[in-house]
């Protein structure tokens, strides 16, 4: 398989993370695990479709899809040849962008709704084989730039507190984000239950989480190490957390293999 990562232009960094794109013509199946990272997407099959189970059930997937937020990990399958173009959006963009209530989609990849595939058809209707990721990846930036929209004042308020997540890599209280935009606990989720999918302490265990990878690429340490700079109390916490996110002790995880999902988390 062939993960490709590109940039958006910088006037939609405020929206969009990152486009990827991934590519194979191995007809041979192979079941891949996907991980929470704490980002939103978008995705377009332009070959064969996926075998999806996050429920305990496989189901074979729309081509054009979806992904909300994630609590748990769940597994793909590919059923021929593989290519993908995913939009990897800001945590709270897409409720933004298409009046979503992102909580309706935590734990769930869904066909893309009419509403946004009629706003997208302009990506959509191009998704062909062969594919140039990053000729694509400025008709994407064109697309999407007719689409963009000021923020309000409660998608700012939102956004600071998401900032100060990722500058503190999770390791943030939910008073600490109450505080710095003046707004009471209840209102808060309700907030980030509607643009982001999960609560905000949740959300903070997804980003300390995502960090270990990042940790894993920058240097050799004990799990001792990892755990207490990814903000873990303890190693025994660590590995509670690590095997609820990915069903995987840390030490047993392939952290070098080319993996969709390593490809998704190291993000360095």
């Amino acid at each position: 398989m062939n993960y490709q990562r590109i940039e958006p232009d910088l006037k939609l960094k405020p929206w969009v993370d990152c486009y990827w794109f991934a590519e194979s013509k191995s007809l041979t199946r192979e079941k891949k695990k996907i991980i929470p990272d704490g980002f939103p997407e978008i995705i377009f099959h332009y070959r064969d479709s996926y075998r999806i189970n996050i429920s305990g059930t496989w189901q074979r997937q729309h081509k054009n899809l979806l992904a909300g937020q994630l609590k748990k990990f769940f597994y793909l399958e590919n059923t021929g040849a593989t290519g993908m173009v995913g939009i990897k959006f800001k945590p709270a963009a897409l409720a933004h962008l298409f009046n979503l209530v992102m909580s309706d989609y935590t734990d769930r990849v869904v066909p893309l709704p009419e509403a946004i595939s009629k706003a997208l058809a302009g990506i959509r209707m191009q998704v062909q084989d062969p594919l140039r990721a990053e000729e694509f990846a400025k008709h994407i930036d064109y697309e999407l730039f007719l689409l963009m929209k000021p923020h309000d004042e409660v998608l700012l308020k939102v956004e600071t507190c998401l900032e100060m997540i990722f500058a503190r890599k999770g390791n943030v209280e939910v008073a600490e984000l109450c505080d710095r935009v003046s707004v009471a606990e209840r209102q808060l989720q309700r907030w980030f239950n509607r643009y982001v999918g999960l609560t905000p302490k949740f959300y903070c265990r997804v980003i300390r989480f995502s960090h270990i990878f990042n940790l894993m690429e920058q240097q050799d340490a004990s799990w001792v190490e990892i755990a207490l700079e990814s903000g873990y109390y303890d190693q025994s916490h660590f590995i509670r957390n690590f095997k609820a996110f990915t069903g995987e002790d840390p030490s047993a995880y392939l952290f070098d293999e080319a993996t969709l999902a390593n490809f998704f988390m190291k993000r360095v």
